[in-house]
This record gives structure tokens, sequence and C-alpha cells, in this order.
């Protein structure tokens, strides 16, 4: 008895921003090499369409030099070797357009299905390579059924779709017998790209079936079991590194949201150049005057910068700022014990703003 053997197991979870992260890191990442195939035939038989007299006209005289140079030319070793190098150059000539065409259709279809990426995980010695039995499961899996079907289904679907483009065409084929060679070779080119065309088209229609299953087997070979996804978790919550990082950003974060929120102060207290707090109070909305940013150091030094190119009032006054500076608290309303020296200090700078706009 022949069974697949069970792939699934207890891995019932979709795989988490991390462990794609992860599996992309490692170049664990899926693709088409048929959707490859079929954007190359197509991007080809077009390009071969749209030049065909060129690119006839182009093989048609490096047949004729060929045969011509072979005929007049005496039969030595050296008149061989100058007629198949000119052949040869005159024919690389014609293709490099359709090998420029080929690669950059290939490098984009990669970019567009996996991104830039570089690895070497994949190129790293690994055990489990040479292991029988991970050799006999990746033969005998959905994956490998499914290579198997669609390699047939290829078969099929080409053979067929070309004996019926033959059949469509074979009175015209047929008609070619009383013809002139050039007529009959021009007519064989065209019908010869069409095909192409055509069979790169049923190729494409093969390739997206295809990068729906690898999409489809590259998410189901990375899920997890929730035993993994809490491990993962603990992992990443008790990880001292990505614990530093977090609080950094957040920090960092917890900055710039202070720094914007400057240019909306009344005032700024200096302790003069160590200590800044940025002030601010809203008659009949708040209480008492509120903290809006407080820093030290180089945190003071972009408070005051922000304040001066916003024109706010900078006031020197150590004993409030420091005391501001170790018992109040960004977005709270100031200590009690301060209402009065900061009262005095925001009459202060109303009076300045009157005498400087009146």
């Amino acid at each position: 008895m022949f069974l697949f053997f069970y792939e699934g197991g207890d891995k019932t979870e979709e795989p988490t921003p991390h462990r794609l992260r992860e599996a992309r890191r490692k170049g664990q990442v899926f693709k088409s090499m048929e959707l490859n195939s079929a954007l190359n035939i197509i991007g080809v038989m077009a390009l071969l369409m749209a030049f065909s007299s060129i690119a006839f006209r182009g093989f048609e005289d490096v047949l004729y030099n060929f045969i011509g140079d072979m005929l007049i030319l005496p039969l030595t070793f050296a008149n061989t070797q100058a007629v198949f190098q000119k052949a040869i150059m005159h024919y690389l000539a014609i293709m490099a357009p359709i090998f420029a065409v080929a690669l950059v259709v290939g490098v984009a279809s990669n970019l567009v299905q996996v991104g830039f990426l570089t690895s070497t995980e994949q190129m790293a010695p690994q055990l489990k390579r040479i292991n029988p039995l991970e050799g006999l499961k990746k033969i005998v899996s959905k994956k490998a059924l499914f290579e198997m079907v669609k390699a047939i289904l290829k078969i099929v679907i080409i053979s067929t779709v070309t004996y019926l483009f033959v059949v469509s065409r074979i009175e015209n084929l047929l008609l070619l017998v009383n013809q002139p060679v050039a007529v009959s070779l021009n007519y064989f080119w065209h019908t010869i790209t069409a095909l192409g065309l055509v069979v790169g088209l049923v190729f494409l229609l093969l390739a997206f079936m295809d990068y729906l299953f690898q999409r489809y087997e590259h998410k189901t070979s990375l899920k997890m079991s929730r035993k993994e996804i809490k491990d993962e978790h603990k992992h990443m919550e008790g990880d001292p590194l990505v614990k530093s990082k977090l609080r950094e950003k957040q920090r960092q974060l917890a900055r710039e949201r202070m720094i914007q929120d400057v240019p909306s102060a009344d005032v700024v207290i200096t302790n003069p150049t160590e200590l800044a707090v940025a002030l601010v109070y809203k008659a009949g909305q708040d209480g008492a005057p509120k903290i809006t940013a407080m820093g030290a150091a180089i945190m003071a030094r972009r408070i005051r910068e922000v304040a001066r190119k916003n024109d706010i009032a900078i006031i020197e006054n150590p004993p409030v700022a420091q005391m501001l500076w170790k018992y109040g608290n960004i977005g709270e309303e100031i200590p009690v014990e301060l209402y009065q020296a900061v009262a005095e200090i925001m009459a202060a700078v109303y009076r300045i703003r009157e005498k400087s706009f009146g």
C-alpha cells in the first residue's frame, strides 16, 4: 500500500510575521519557475512577431551567405573555419535582442515574485539533504504528486494545442509545395512564431496555477503549532536585546511627540543650560499650567531651539526648573507648591507680550 507521509501534524496556525521574516532571511521563499518560462516564451515570441520581417531576413541572409561561401570558396580548414565564424557572428547579432529580452523578463519575473533577496543559508551543507528518509518524503508528497500531474498536463495540453494549430493550417501548408522556397520559409516562420505565442499563453495559464500552488505549499510549510507560537512569543518578550530596542524606540517616539508639543507652549523655564521645561496654560480650560515638554542636556537644548524658532519666551529660573524636573510629569499640571512661582513667571511673560504687540 502506497501512502503519503503526514505533513501537517498539529501545525494548524498561520505563520507569525517573525516566522515569515526568518524564513525569508534563510532564503525560504516561493516562486514559480513555470511563470518565468511562460513569460520568457511570450516575451521572445512577441519580439519575433513584432520584428518578424527583420529577423527572418537576417536568418535568410545567414543561411544564403553560409551556403554560398561554402560552395564558392575552396574547401580548406581555414576557409571552413572563417565561414563558420562569420555565420556564428551574424547569428549572435540577430539573437542578441532575443537574449536580452529573455534576460530582462527572467530577472523582472523573479523580482516581482520574490523581490531583491540575497541569502547563503540554502548553500550551507545540511545533513537532512542526504537523509534517505527525507528524500523519500520528498518523492512521496503532495508537491511531488502535483509536479507529476503538472508535467503530464503540460505534455497533453501543449501537444493538443500544437496538433489543433497545425491542423487548422494544414491546407495552407499543403499549398506551399508549389511555392518558391522564400515564400515557404516565410510562411513557416510566421507559423512557428504564432504557435510559440499560443503555447506561451497556454504556459501562462499553467504557470498561474503553479504559482497559486507554490504559494499554498510555502504557507503550509511555515504553519506553526500553538506551542511554537507561545515559545516564539516568550522568546521575543524575553530577549534582552529586543526589549532594549523596543524601549529605546518607545523613548524616541515619546521624545519626538514631546518636541512636537513645544510650539504650543507659553513659556520655557531653564536651569539655564542643563534643564528645560515647557509650560502651557489655557485660561478657562486648565486649572493650572501643564508641562508639555521636559528634558535635560541634549533634550533641553532641543527644547530651547524649538522655542526660539517659534518665538516662545525662555525664562532662566534654576530653582523652579529643578523643582519642575524633580516633581513634575509631562502632560500633567504643575505641583501645587509651584503655583505662585509659575504664576509670577507667566504674568511676566504676558506683560512682555503685551508690550511687544502693544
